[in-house]
């Protein structure tokens, strides 16, 4: 499982490494303060958003986090960013999150997409035998948009994280293993053709 900087290149869209270059294009939409309801961050300025990007480029020279940016492929207008994280190359294993999108192309393909990328790069070319999804226990959304793609609910781990706001966040863990890739990557791409 070598983790190194790459494009991911669907029809819609691709995923490019992020890059400090993408920060303005990202603070056009980034302070919509419905994307960090149910995060661990607060995002309200730029040095917010700055501080974020430092912490996933510093993450990423770790070796533990791989972040990007979603980019239109028709326009090359970036439309969010999500990242693999919490990557553990000795038990070929990684976490798909960290995940916002432009709210005018949120409930479209893009993220479908976006995790179709992640998942095949996931299973296909790292080997993964496990990817994980976690979101706050209240995002009823994200937690039946990660059900919508087959990931297995697994449980709420209470008290999980202390938020940038204080709050004590539980997260709910969901997961995907490499038995179960297939029929997940055959449902996706059915998602995609519906859309």
């Amino acid at each position: 499982m070598e983790v190194q900087r790459v494009i991911l290149e669907g029809k819609n869209i691709r995923l490019e490494p992020l890059k400090i270059e993408h920060t303005a294009a990202l603070a056009e939409f980034a302070f919509n303060v419905e994307l960090w309801r149910w995060t661990a961050n607060l995002m309200g300025s730029a040095d917010d958003l700055n501080r974020y990007i430092d912490q996933a480029l510093a993450d990423q020279h770790r070796g533990v986090s791989l972040p990007f940016v979603t980019i239109d492929s028709d326009s090359g207008k970036i439309l969010g960013s999500s990242r693999f994280g919490n990557i553990d190359t000795g038990n070929r294993r990684a976490e798909i999150g960290w995940t916002w999108i432009d709210p005018r192309w949120q409930r479209t393909l893009v993220n479908t997409e976006a995790k179709l990328l992640m998942l095949t790069h996931a299973f296909e070319t790292w080997k993964c035998i496990r990817v994980e999804f976690k979101t706050d226990s209240l995002n009823v959304r994200s937690r039946n948009a990660i059900r919508r793609i087959g990931a297995v609910e697994e449980g709420i781990l209470r008290n999980h994280m202390i938020t940038e706001s204080g709050r004590f966040r539980d997260s709910v863990y969901f997961s995907i293993i490499e038995c179960e890739w297939g029929d997940i990557k055959q449902n996706l791409l059915k998602m995609l053709e519906t859309r």
